[in-house]
Order: structure tokens, then C-alpha cells, then sequence
């Protein structure tokens, strides 16, 4: 592996990289950004165009093809970080942020934590751009600019994202779409309801992956971001996601909530790159079906 290089003038990464090791093969250079293997200041970049500033430290990672590489104190696995964003991994049983009963043991906590680098001094800070149930394991993202929140906020609505759960019983056809209006009212239990001022139209689309007898894989892609749509939506198809007794489920063979944030692509906030994300189903799940 190359060694270590500290940067001299401002740069972008990728031209910096091949300039700095010119020997190396571009397609070399640009397998180790994709697969997280470049480091900046001990940090992993996947980002091409990331700034670069005198005095930082670029660096090849020997386990170039660990990913991810970072993963903070609460279980949270860090996919990407630049300098306008960072995309975690999510465990479930963590809160997204924090509520009236719990202020610290958050996602919202842990990453600015991390940002200040355990200085609880420090005025860097990370802003929330969509959350997770605390049950719900997955993929988040997290701006680091108030105006990468507002960018990534703003356009949301055209963000793929994509589930996946382990539901009871088998659903009708291999894919179809869920559509019903939610009564939110009732924050700890969403339900269905006859539309009115109180409701908030809800649009999901599914797709069976794998069928079991008494189980059902399936892939869930939102139209929309009500809060507990896709358990709502399943409990209501007959077939509630496993270990969510909240909305009917008999079973809780993995001991915890069945669903998983698998995948996740939109714009970067700064560069309008196209930017893709997905995260394997905790084997716990996979296992069952």
C-alpha cells in the first residue's frame, strides 16, 4: 500500500490521488474510493470531488474492502462522511432523536459526539434530515451544513427508499401497492381512517422477495413518509411485520421488529451527484425466511 501523503494546497480528492500516486492504475485509485479504502484524516471518503486542505492526511486503507469501517460506540456504522453529509447504518432500538424520555442514547447524540470529536465544547453539529423508528434498523442520513439539510429536505419527496420486511402469513400477489389515508393523532399508534383534516394520505408500494409457509420477504418502496406507514399498511393487509405486537403480530422469533432500511439513493446536497446506499438485512431477519 502507498503511504501516507499530506496535502500541500487545496485539491479535489480524485485528481489529487492520481497525482500523488501516478504509478497506481486509475481504475486501481478509483476501485479504492468506491470501496471506502481512501482515508482523510483517518476518516474513510468515497466522495470524488471532496475539498482537500493544506496540512490533511491522505492515506490507502490495507482492509480496503471492509465495509463499512467506522462504527461508533452505540453500534451505528458510518457508510459515508463528507463535508456536507454522513450516511450511518442504524441498529435497531435506537432512537433517532431524542425525546422527552431519553436525550442521550440517540443517533442524534452519537454523531455529534463524533463530529466534536468527544469535545462537548465543540460547535460542530450534525442536522436530521428524515428519521427511523426506534425499532426499525437501517440506513439514515444526516446533513452536516444547515444548507445540506435544507437541499436534501427540499427534494426528499424524489429520494428512493427502499425496505425490507419479515412479515406473518402470506400477502396476496407478488406486488401490488398499499394506499390509505392515516390518522397520526395518536403518535405512539398510527391507524387507517376515512380521509379528513385529520389525515395524511399514504402510498406504499411492495414486492414479494421470498415466500415461507407462514412467513412472507418483502421489498417496500415509499411513496410517501407517514410516520409508521409501512407497519400500519401490512397490519392492515393481514400480514403485520414480525415482533410488531403494537400492530397485531402473534410471532417475535429474531426478538425485534422486522424491518430494515435497506436501501437509499438522491442527490448530494452539494455536487447533484447521484448517490446509492443500500444495507444487507440483519442476518437475525434474513434467516427466517
Amino acid at each position: 500500500m502507498p503511504k501516507p501523503s499530506t496535502v500541500a494546497q487545496p485539491a479535489e480528492l480524485l485528481p489529487y490521488l492520481f497525482a500523488t500516486w501516478p504509478e497506481v492504475k486509475r481504475k486501481q485509485v478509483r476501485t479504492w474510493l468506491k470501496h471506502q479504502a481512501v482515508t482523510v484524516n483517518g476518516r474513510a471518503m468515497t466522495q470524488f470531488n471532496h475539498p482537500l486542505q493544506p496540512g490533511d492526511v491522505v492515506a490507502i486503507r490495507d482492509d480496503r474492502f471492509a465495509i463499512p469501517k467506522t462504527m461508533l460506540g452505540a453500534g451505528i456504522k458510518i457508510y459515508l462522511e463528507d463535508a456536507a453529509l454522513i450516511v450511518i447504518d442504524k441498529p435497531e432500538n435506537l432512537l433517532s432523536i431524542a425525546s422527552e424520555a431519553e436525550s442521550e442514547k440517540t443517533a442524534y447524540f452519537q454523531l455529534t459526539d463524533y463530529v466534536r470529536r468527544g469535545n462537548p465544547l465543540g460547535r460542530e453539529r450534525v442536522w436530521i434530515v428524515h428519521r427511523l423508528d426506534r425499532e426499525t434498523s437501517g440506513l439514515m442520513v444526516f446533513a452536516k451544513t444547515e444548507e445540506a439539510k435544507a437541499a436534501l429536505q427540499g427534494t426528499w419527496d424524489t429520494a428512493e427508499k427502499r425496505y425490507e420486511a419479515v412479515v406473518e402469513g402470506r400477502l396476496k400477489g407478488d406486488a401490488g401497492t398499499f394506499e390509505s389515508d392515516l390518522d397520526e393523532t395518536n403518535p405512539f399508534k398510527v391507524r387507517s381512517a376515512p380521509r379528513s383534516e385529520l389525515t395524511r394520505h399514504a402510498v406504499t408500494h411492495y414486492r414479494v422477495i421470498a415466500r415461507r409457509e407462514w412467513r412472507t420477504l418483502v421489498e417496500l418502496t415509499l411513496e410517501t413518509g407517514r410516520r409508521h406507514q409501512i407497519r400500519v399498511h401490512l397490519a392492515d393487509a393481514g400480514c403485520p411485520i414480525v415482533g410488531d405486537k403494537k400492530y397485531g403480530a402473534k410471532s417475535d422469533p429474531a426478538e425485534r421488529l422486522g424491518l430494515h432500511a435497506c436501501a437509499l439513493r438522491f442527490r448530494h446536497p452539494t455536487t447533484g451527484a447521484e448517490m446509492k446506499f443500500e444495507s444487507p438485512m440483519p442476518r437475525e431477519l434474513s434467516k427466517l425466511v
